[in-house]
């Protein structure tokens, strides 16, 4: 039987451009390494989360404009520390045993470039969040 780290090890996606090496420093190997596959692989949820933050919060997210809603998605994600922290459960809840023991040494910084790369993944889906009018028959 598998354990639950080779299995999730296996279900990342590879990302050739996320390389590491030997004078990296331990926070962006991590990153390439470990944080940098979770986030693709969860950005479907990660998308779809956020619909449902634009939702519960009257859609107002719909009426800004593009800069706006730029602003918007980085406001959620830096100062919404309810959002902040359900996004980070979704990337935590996929470490392994031994990535969570390293993340755990220095997981204020490791924070922050979490929620950066998971900011960037939003702000570069932005078009996915527009809102779909529904045609009603006549």
């Amino acid at each position: 039987m598998e354990t639950r780290s080779k299995l999730l090890l296996k279900i990342r996606p590879e990302i050739p451009s996320a390389k590491i090496y030997e004078s990296m420093s331990n926070d962006e190997a991590f990153q390439n390494k470990t944080l940098r596959p979770i986030i693709k692989m969860q950005n479907d949820l990660f998308v779809t989360v956020f619909k449902n933050y634009i939702s519960k919060r009257k859609n107002v997210f719909y009426e800004l404009t593009l800069q706006k809603q730029m602003a918007y998605i980085e406001n959620a994600i830096h100062k919404d520390m309810k959002f902040r922290n359900s996004l980070k459960g979704m990337v935590i809840g996929q470490f392994t045993i031994e990535e969570y023991k390293l993340y755990i040494i220095n997981s204020s910084a490791l924070n922050k470039r979490m929620m950066n790369i998971v900011k960037e993944r939003l702000l570069s889906s932005i078009q996915l969040f527009e809102k779909l009018e529904i045609l009603e028959a006549v």
